[in-house]
């Protein structure tokens, strides 16, 4: 779904609600209107005030952009803002001390297609030798990361870190239905597995979370990774914005980042 008026409000409503797996008596339980007035709303019978379509996206999660669309189709002008990240003020400049103060480990920030916004320069430093069409903005993380001219051929644990990553984006289309992402799905999964990776590379008892086991000149490298949102967003743009950062999952990776980047003039 995306911003706009083509489907009426009550449509989008009963779209979201089918979406969340919810009836209309405990959707209207919950958002404490009448079944009858749910109902009415879905049939184009009534219209929702603009209060009445924050009490419904509330309870059924709906990500801002998707919020606006419901106030353009109740005829309502859209409730909230999407700023470039440039113009985010405060929230920027938390993106970029988030980034910085995580080097020498790889962190990243992206938008709800996994597409780059930023990236400190350890994170850099593994992508900046990926075939050129990769890097063409706005680049696409997970496909930088499992295109076969991309980070795939170093990925030990290749299928393993495929499988998760297609968990994540089915998830990523079932909460927000983003432009985009079916279309990420299909891709990646139509991706063949490369000749380097390793069936169970992966699998250690003693790993706490599945790492990203990672060949390199310095040896394999392993990362978990953690992310990061903003909570009570009220902005478009930072609604759909995470922060991934990497942690070396053993001793070898933490002294092989610091040692790449002091190599690299960036420590």
């Amino acid at each position: 779904m995306t911003v706009t008026t083509e489907m009426s409000v009550g449509e989008l409503v009963r779209r979201w609600r089918d979406r969340r797996g919810r009836s209309q008596l405990d959707l209207s339980i919950a958002a404490d209107l009448s079944a009858r007035h749910l109902s009415f709303i879905e049939t184009g019978r009534s219209r929702p005030s603009r209060e009445m379509i924050e009490r419904l996206c509330n309870e059924l999660d709906v990500p801002l952009r998707e919020r606006n669309a419901l106030h353009l189709a109740a005829g309502f002008a859209p409730a909230y803002p999407e700023r470039p990240l440039a113009d985010l003020g405060v929230a920027r400049t938390a993106i970029e001390t988030v980034l910085a103060g995580h080097e020498p480990s790889p962190a990243l920030a992206v938008n709800v297609r996994w597409e780059l916004l930023s990236a400190n320069r350890a994170m850099r430093l593994f992508l900046d030798d990926l075939a050129a069409d990769l890097l063409e903005p706005p680049i696409n993380v997970l496909r930088a990361t499992l295109h076969p001219e991309g980070l795939a051929p170093r990925i030990r644990n290749y299928e393993e870190w495929r499988t998760h990553a297609v968990r994540r984006v089915r998830r990523q289309l079932e909460r927000t239905a983003a432009d985009g992402l079916a279309d990420l799905l299909s891709e990646i999964e139509a991706y063949p597995v490369p000749p380097s990776s390793e069936p169970g590379a992966s699998v250690s008892h003693n790993d706490l979370v599945a790492p990203m086991r990672l060949a390199t000149d310095d040896g394999e490298l392993a990362f978990h990774y953690a992310l990061t949102v903003f909570g009570a967003a009220r902005d478009v743009t930072l609604d759909e914005i995470a922060i991934e950062t990497f942690f070396p999952a053993d001793d070898a990776t933490t002294a092989a980042v610091k040692n790449l980047m002091e190599r690299t003039g960036d420590g």
